[in-house]
């Protein structure tokens, strides 16, 4: 399963399944990750139907003040 994180305008980070309706967020990274760990959990209350991987795709916008190229 594939979640899309990003950074939240508040703070801390957003993650959202691919193909689910699974979201979560979190103040850090590591606390994100418990979070998907438990929302996977109620999303899919048999053991067996829990996907085996969680694959997570963190998303930042970078802004920069321009690029000087030499030709």
């Amino acid at each position: 399963m594939v979640f899309l994180i990003e950074d939240d305008v508040d703070g801390g980070y957003t993650a959202r399944a691919l193909g689910e309706s699974i979201f979560t967020q979190a103040e850090d990274i590591d606390t994100l990750r418990e979070m998907l760990r438990d929302a996977v959990r109620c999303h899919f209350p048999e053991e067996q139907t829990h996907p085996q991987v969680l694959r997570l795709h963190i998303l930042r916008d970078e802004v920069s003040d321009g690029l000087d190229y030499a030709i």
